[in-house]
């Protein structure tokens, strides 16, 4: 006999014990202050060779192990470069690895099972530091909690980065990652570089590798390919940042309704410089970030350890994990709304993680220096306690295993584009509350860019985070009004995928969205003309050969394609082909009713 569960079956009794789950899982988060670091994402079964390498999630969004023979590890440029001559003569091809590997997408994979990996896990040193000139030289497998760290020291700020610190200078340019800014050049880190030393391939007569200097003035068409390269130029070997002396921020959070929040959202970045928002569709609410630039001797010692990116008990992020699971399988809605209505209320009224000195938080503005205030990260603290503690998503422990769509509207559609999220959520408020349960959905600011696959016009980010299955063939719980969201933005507004995140429908055709992809293609073929530094992965996206999607059964639930036949999702579960609630051109794994087995 076929078990039923009714939502309504000891509601209030749940209610209660998730309420309590998560009122011990953000007690733990705030005290907890040690962690396991994450491992190094090529693993290896004799030394160095016999490889295996993943993102920081484990897993690739097709799910997919990428191998290659062996992994090299250069602690010089002079390392780097014979490692890339010694490859490039025996023709093999080579992709490059950093310390965390945060790139979702399949950017570090190499093709086939000889390949060579290079790690520029070693490669983290500081050239030279020029604070007369107000530049800093690194070398490319710095962190960008190590960039930061040493601006600092001599008195100067990077003005804009990602808020994960985890990420490496290299990775940050392969990519194009930003902050949250309209002003001066815009939130990328690329645009705020001077100088590119990188290694690629060379002729015979270079030695089979060639070291390129590139700058904007001497070598601006390849210094614009370059400084978005998704890895298919060669190595960075090292990069020349131009900083601005140290500043403090003062950073406000409010919470509204979204009432007016198509009208806001346009002009919100144009007020306030370091200005995002974090909006709660399902709660009707979004959290604005009012966040200027003031004095460097205003009064006040502000620190941001975004509580998210802190060290958290794997036992309690095992358990949260687990609720969600049994909410997905017994397609409880509500309970999701519930926990996410707690978590949102719950990081508000702790401040995100804002303290006013460093240890507690008494009230707005913080204020705080640049080098405290722009970037977090500390589950990535290097003591070892057995995995007691670990990052939330460490691969190594049951927890949080996530699909990440992560676009760029033009802010000129950002108006119709949240009027058209908000229409889906007429249809059914409870829709979107498992994106709430991973923060919301959080909005950057994002400017033109000169590099030729950066951003090409002013836009606002969303990122948006939800539940993945383990099972790649299970649906999701409305996914059909994420899969609608996704495609919206990407077809109707023609927004741009992130590089590192996005799952593989968001990259087909991508290429023709950039004005200097011709451009780019041709300093690419000019430093690489083999390809040893391109994949399958990275032609597919740069339109050489091949498409990104993949058609077989059930690949419209992992977003590996667009359905066209019912077959793509999950008939046997209920799940069918179907057009968009609002946006007709849609295709999305819809929920049929009537056609599900009883659970």
């Amino acid at each position: 006999m076929a078990f039923r569960y009714s939502p309504s079956y000891g509601y209030q009794n749940a209610a209660f014990r998730r309420t309590l789950l998560w009122l011990c899982c953000i007690f733990a988060l705030v005290l907890t202050a040690i962690s396991t670091p994450p491992e190094d994402p090529v693993k290896c079964v004799s030394g160095n060779t016999n490889c295996t390498v993943t993102n920081s999630y484990g897993v690739f969004p097709d799910r997919s192990t990428c191998r290659a023979a062996n992994v090299a590890y250069p602690t010089s440029e002079a390392e780097l470069v014979a490692i890339v001559a010694a490859a490039t003569k025996a023709g093999r091809k080579m992709r490059v690895t950093t310390r965390y590997s945060h790139s979702i997408t399949k950017l570090v994979c190499t093709d086939g099972t000889d390949g060579l990996l290079i790690s520029t896990k070693f490669l983290n040193d500081t050239v030279q530091a020029d604070a007369k000139a107000m530049t800093l030289t690194v070398e490319s497998g710095m962190t960008l909690r190590q960039l930061i760290s040493e601006a600092a020291k001599v008195g100067l700020a990077l003005p804009y980065a990602p808020y994960w610190w985890g990420l490496t200078v290299g990775g940050l340019m392969g990519t194009g990652a930003h902050g949250s800014s309209l002003w001066d050049k815009g939130s990328a880190v690329h645009d705020y570089v001077t100088e590119i030393r990188i290694v690629s391939p060379g002729s015979v007569n270079d030695g089979f590798a060639k070291v390129r200097v590139l700058s904007e003035t001497t070598t601006p068409n390849e210094f614009n390919a370059a400084k978005v390269s998704l890895g298919v130029l060669g190595v960075i070997s090292q990069v020349t940042f131009k900083l601005q002396p140290m500043f403090k921020r003062s950073l406000t959070y409010t919470m509204r309704n979204d009432s007016d929040f198509g009208d806001q959202a346009v002009t919100y970045g144009k007020e306030h410089e370091f200005a995002d928002l974090l909006w709660l569709p399902s709660q009707g609410k979004v959290v604005y970030r009012r966040d200027d630039r003031v004095a460097v001797n205003t009064s006040g010692n502000g620190l941001y350890d975004f509580l998210p990116f802190r060290s958290q008990l794997t036992a309690a992020v095992a358990i949260i994990r687990s609720s969600e699971e049994t909410q997905e399988t017994f397609r409880d809605a509500n309970g999701k709304c519930v926990g996410a209505t707690l978590l949102s209320s719950t990081l508000f009224g702790t401040s995100y993680g804002l303290t006013n000195n460093g240890v507690i938080f008494t009230g707005y503005p913080v204020i705080g220096s640049q080098n405290r205030m722009m970037s977090s990260g500390s589950c990535l603290d290097s003591l070892k306690d057995g995995l007691i503690t670990a990052c939330p998503w460490d691969s190594r422990i049951k927890g949080e295993f996530f699909h990440q769509t992560t676009f760029s509207v033009p802010l000129t559609q950002v108006k119709s584009f949240i009027n058209d999220i908000k229409s889906l959520v007429k249809i059914e408020s409870k829709a979107l509350c498992g994106l709430e349960l991973h923060l919301g959905i959080l909005m950057r600011y994002v400017t033109s860019s000169p590099a030729y696959l950066g951003k090409e016009t002013e836009a606002l980010d969303f990122d948006l985070t939800y539940y993945r299955a383990k099972n790649p063939l299970t649906p999701r719980l409305y996914e059909d009004y994420i899969e609608e969201i996704e495609q919206i933005a990407l077809f109707k507004y023609d927004a741009l995928p992130h590089w590192g995140k996005n799952r593989n429908l968001a990259f087909d055709g991508v290429i023709n969205k950039y004005k200097n992809a011709p451009a780019f293609l041709k300093v690419r073929e000019s430093y690489d003309p083999t390809g040893l530094f391109s994949s399958e992965w990275t032609d597919q996206i740069l339109g050489i050969k091949g498409n990104a999607t993949i058609l077989k059964n059930g690949c419209a639930l992992e977003g590996l394609c667009i359905c066209s036949e019912d077959a793509h999702c999950a008939p046997t579960k209920g799940y069918l082909c179907r057009p968009g609630k609002i946006y007709k051109e849609a295709r999305v794994c819809t929920r049929v009713s009537g056609t599900s087995a009883e659970v």
